[in-house]
């Protein structure tokens, strides 16, 4: 058990240091190809930060733990919102006015839940290539509003504030590389680690994604949010959040129906599945302020703390039961 916890632990810090690196890396070197820091920020960095979660869900799906790749997904959106925001915003109130969030918000609620719904007959490969058909229309409108009318957009400059320095080309490709393979030796462990704990303390491979490796994959996305709001750049804070979101929904949650068509447990459907979807509308509400710009106050953020922890609370006592 021991061995089990090391590995697990050991595997979420490279997993963190090598998704940093592998997104320093991709974003250095789509820079000198001339493309905008909005798109590389909207796209190459949403799409990084979501890479633990992605190769993650992969492995797990490969090796039959479908549970854990489900759980990996949902957990992750529920401590991006809950956690993630709820500590950001504790740290300093977030005020946003990006025009660009606006537009994703609806968008993210939407696919949560059509996702939802596609889950009520299991997940087969149809399902799945729904969704990663939904993650290229996403991607799509991204790169076109991105080119169109977003360039003035306070998100587009905060992204050309954080990405105005690069690496050297040949060092940008070092870290791509070397970042890339630690994201796939880390989620390696990570899956091996986790599944070797479920079965020792008798609980599902799903409680494990998501608790401890949901929590883990989405280190990435607290850091950068902790680090923006300190930079007074809010809206990249929640931008982080709902990009990887959406990722994690079209990207994460479809790699299961991939591998193999099979029913989503009843757990999912009637709890986790909810908890997600009510956190996703309290942060619409938030976030599209109807007759103000967007804002999560400290005691907003409170609440979505303790959200969080209920939810915890709550999965607790189901690996109990």
């Amino acid at each position: 058990m021991i061995i089990n916890a090391a590995a697990l632990l050991g595997g979420l810090i490279l997993l963190v240091y090598a998704a940093d690196r592998f997104v320093d890396g991709a974003v250095s070197i789509a820079k000198t190809f001339g493309i905008s820091p909005l798109l590389i920020g909207l796209t190459i960095v949403g799409l990084g930060t979501s890479a633990p979660e992605i190769l993650v869900s992969v492995i797990a799906s490969w090796q039959g733990n479908f549970g854990l790749a489900i759980g990996n997904a949902l957990g992750s959106n529920i401590a991006n919102i809950g956690l993630i925001l709820g500590a950001t915003a504790l740290i300093s109130p977030l005020a946003f006015h990006s025009r660009l969030l606006m537009r994703e918000l609806p968008v993210l609620l939407v696919v949560s839940i059509i996702c939802f719904g596609l889950a009520f007959d299991g997940l087969s490969i149809i399902d799945g290539m729904i969704m990663m058909t939904g993650l290229i229309i996403f991607l799509w409108w991204l790169v076109n509003t991105a080119k169109n009318d977003m360039q003035k957009d306070i998100l587009a400059v905060e992204f050309e504030e954080e990405l105005s320095d690069g690496l050297p080309t040949q060092k940008a490709w070092i870290y791509f590389v070397f970042g890339l393979l630690g994201l796939l030796v880390s989620s390696k462990i990570i899956v091996w680690a986790a599944v070797n704990i479920a079965e020792y303390f008798g609980v599902s491979d799903l409680i494990i994604g998501l608790t401890i490796v949901a929590l883990g994959t989405s280190l990435p996305e607290l850091a950068a949010s902790i680090s923006s709001v300190l930079k007074k750049e809010d809206d990249l804070a929640v931008g982080n959040v709902i990009g990887s979101n959406m990722y994690n929904l079209l990207a994460v949650y479809s790699v299961p129906g991939f591998f193999s068509s099979g029913a989503v447990g009843e757990n999912v459907l009637y709890r986790d599945f909810p908890v997600m979807l009510g956190l996703t509308v309290i942060l619409f509400v938030l976030g599209i302020g109807f007759f103000k710009p967007g804002n999560i106050s400290r005691f907003e953020g409170g609440v979505l703390l303790l959200c969080y922890a209920a939810y915890q609370c709550l999965i607790y006592q189901s690996a109990m039961a």
